[in-house]
C-alpha cells in the first residue's frame, strides 16, 4: 500500500481505496463468522440476540479506538451501531427464547 502523500495521481488514489474497501469487506465477512459463533454459543447459554450493555461496551470501544486514530467517533459510532443492528438481527433469525 502506498501512503496517500505518495499518490501521484487519482487512478492510483482510486486503486489504493479499492484495495482497502476489499480489506474491509474482507474483515467484515470474517466478523460475521464470528457473530455466526455467537448464535451457537447464546443458543446453548439461553441467551438473547440482543445484550445492551454489550452494545454499549462495544460502541465505547469503537469509539475509543476511533479517537486514538483520527477518526471522527459520530461516523464510527453510527456505522458500528449500524453494524451491530444487523448482527443482531442476523443473530435473532436463529435464536428464540421463550
Amino acid at each position: 500500500m502506498l501512503s496517500p502523500a505518495d499518490c501521484p495521481d487519482m487512478p492510483t488514489l482510486r486503486a489504493q481505496i479499492d484495495t482497502l474497501d476489499r480489506e474491509l469487506v474482507r474483515l467484515l465477512a470474517l466478523r460475521t463468522t464470528y457473530i455466526d459463533r455467537a448464535v451457537e454459543i447464546k443458543t446453548g447459554a439461553g441467551l438473547p440476540a440482543n445484550i445492551p450493555a454489550r452494545v454499549e461496551d462495544v460502541v465505547a470501544k469503537v469509539k475509543a479506538t476511533a479517537a486514538e486514530e483520527g477518526l471522527d467517533t459520530e461516523i464510527a459510532e453510527a456505522l458500528w451501531r449500524q453494524l451491530i443492528d444487523w448482527s443482531i438481527a442476523r443473530e435473532a433469525k436463529t435464536i428464540k427464547l421463550d
